[in-house]
């Protein structure tokens, strides 16, 4: 494991976001393709930013300490984002709000990044002391893939051949 690079573990089949993107797009495209964040990326796939639940979570959350601080009896998470039955005309002007916020509002500007040459253990020790999940890798100035934690131990128990 110490002499694999980045490039023999990374994800080439990137999942990326666009900064105009909304919560509600990106939320979706996490659902669907079964991830936790993305780069976020321009129209030359040269990386903006990094969106994970984790912003999206804190972004609600902010939102709900407002509600509280107004002594509002709303809770965001009893509602469903999407729903057109909603009667509360808080939490639908709320929800509205937080699903159409633009990507580039919450996203992580300042992103851990790698190289595709980068051995995986400098990268799994940056990532463990960042604390983040994934780290976009970047060639030339251009997002090529990700590598997560997830990437690392698969690796550990696929059987080689």
């Amino acid at each position: 494991m110490s002499k694999l690079k980045v490039r023999d573990l990374m994800t080439t089949q990137l999942v990326t976001l666009q900064p105009t993107d909304t919560v509600k797009k990106a939320a979706i495209k996490f659902a669907v393709d079964n991830i936790s964040g993305a780069p976020v990326v321009d129209n030359r796939n040269h990386l903006l930013g990094i969106l994970s639940e984790n912003d999206i979570l804190n972004t609600i959350l902010k939102y709900q300490i407002a509600l509280d601080d107004e002594n509002h009896d709303s809770v965001i998470l009893t509602y469903s984002m999407d729903s057109p039955t909603e009667t509360d005309d808080i939490l639908k002007k709320v929800s509205e709000e937080i699903s159409n916020l633009e990507v580039s509002a919450i996203m992580t500007r300042t992103v851990l990044t790698t190289t595709p040459d980068t051995t995986i253990m400098e990268v799994l020790r940056a990532m463990i002391e960042m604390k983040v999940n994934r780290v976009p890798v970047v060639e030339k100035g251009v997002v090529i893939g990700i590598i997560s934690r997830g990437d690392i131990i698969f690796a550990l128990y696929k059987r080689k051949v």
